[in-house]
């Protein structure tokens, strides 16, 4: 098929779902036994049925890692520039209904911001805003490239999906990486957390991956918010999504993040609570089943989860991180997207990554890569 949503239309949700919880032992051992594994082998991994394998698929996951990655962990740090938002979404402290002071960064207070991460030793950042159309648009975007460009060696963007034009815009200025989170994959929950704004089209959020690709940007990061939906179906139509867009996009890397639901101004539980074991099991299946895909862990989770996860398949790990713009020096105290669970700085980050025998690389994979 020559787009996504006509592949996506092809599977219905129940059906996938009872089909991952249908899984055996035998299913789960016949996945382990095979090099090249399958979308069915992928749901194997993520079953229920998985679970008293968790120690093997930890230590395949471990070497998986070593032989493609090396002993290194990228660093990255996210540099947030706004919380202008007009979309209402259940789950997010920016969300267009939660009545709070908002704040975009000028010119002079990005560089106060860029001055105090390169302090701490970065050199890949993540650009983050909310979704404003107006405030936060294309020549604002093109605007902060031109503008840190000099100072980073990578520059990724989590920000509102853009036309196939404006990514075209963007790429000459620096734009290395494109994160797009679909949120979730279950059309009808889409719609209940997100009523209002141009995030509540579903369909031009799901085509967005494919105008990144489009566009020729160096990497597509892809992923769900974990806890609006339940997380394996979730999880299997995000390495469907991956797999088309390896096949179609065979030119741009691939990675994919694991944001745990948490507390924010929007203050939505989870539907679905996703357990530490779990969250670790999911890590190694993707692992096995795709060995060039980057694993990306937050601080959103905790130092011990943190801690014991580095060398279970993870390849990045953000450290020091503020949630909110101007968090790092500009104005601390303004509305945080989210609450951090690892408040370590940089530097504990990084001691902690050498004391388990890893090295920390502050820039791209690229020049920094140790085999």
């Amino acid at each position: 098929m020559s787009r996504f949503i006509d592949l996506f239309e092809s599977y219905n949700w129940d059906d996938v779902k009872a089909s991952i919880y249908s899984k055996t032992t035998a299913d789960v051992q016949k996945a382990l036994a095979t090099e090249k594994r399958s979308l069915e082998d992928f749901k194997a991994l993520i079953s229920p049925a998985a679970a008293p394998f968790l120690e093997e698929m930890a230590q395949r996951s471990r070497q998986q890692t070593l032989k493609r990655f090396g002993n290194v962990i990228q660093m990255y740090v996210p540099l947030y520039l706004s919380n202008e938002c007009n979309n209402i979404c259940t789950y997010c402290g920016f969300s267009y209904d939660n009545k709070v002071k908002r704040k975009t960064l000028s010119p002079m207070e990005i560089m106060q911001e860029v001055a105090a991460l390169k302090a701490m030793g970065y050199d890949h950042v993540l650009l983050v805003t909310g979704e404003h159309n107006l405030k936060v648009d294309v020549a604002y975007f093109k605007s902060v490239l031109q503008l840190i460009r000099p100072h980073f060696a990578h520059i990724s963007m989590e920000v509102q999906p853009l036309d196939l034009e404006e990514y075209e815009v963007l790429k000459p200025y620096g734009l290395n990486t494109v994160l797009v989170y679909q949120e979730t994959y279950h059309k009808e929950d889409y719609k209940k957390h997100h009523p209002k704004g141009k995030k509540s089209n579903f369909n031009y959020r799901l085509e967005t991956p494919e105008r990144i690709g489009s566009a020729g940007i160096h990497k597509i990061g892809l992923g769900v918010l974990i806890g609006l939906e339940d997380w394996r179906t979730d999880s299997f139509f995000t390495a469907l999504h991956l797999s088309f867009m390896e096949k179609k996009y065979w030119q741009s890397k691939y990675s994919i993040s694991f944001p745990r639901l948490r507390p924010s101004s929007g203050g939505l539980e989870p539907k679905v609570e996703m357990k530490d074991p779990e969250l670790v099991q999911l890590i190694c299946a993707y692992r096995l089943f795709n060995q060039e895909l980057e694993l990306s862990i937050s601080t959103r989770e905790s130092e011990v989860f943190r801690n014991n996860v580095l060398k279970l398949g993870i390849t990045s790990m953000s450290a020091g991180s503020k949630t909110n713009p101007g968090g790092y020096v500009v104005e601390p105290a303004s509305l945080e997207q989210f609450e951090i669970s690892d408040e370590r700085s940089p530097q504990e980050i990084a001691a902690m990554i050498r004391a388990q025998g890893y090295e920390p690389v502050w820039k791209d994979w690229d020049n920094c890569l140790v085999l």
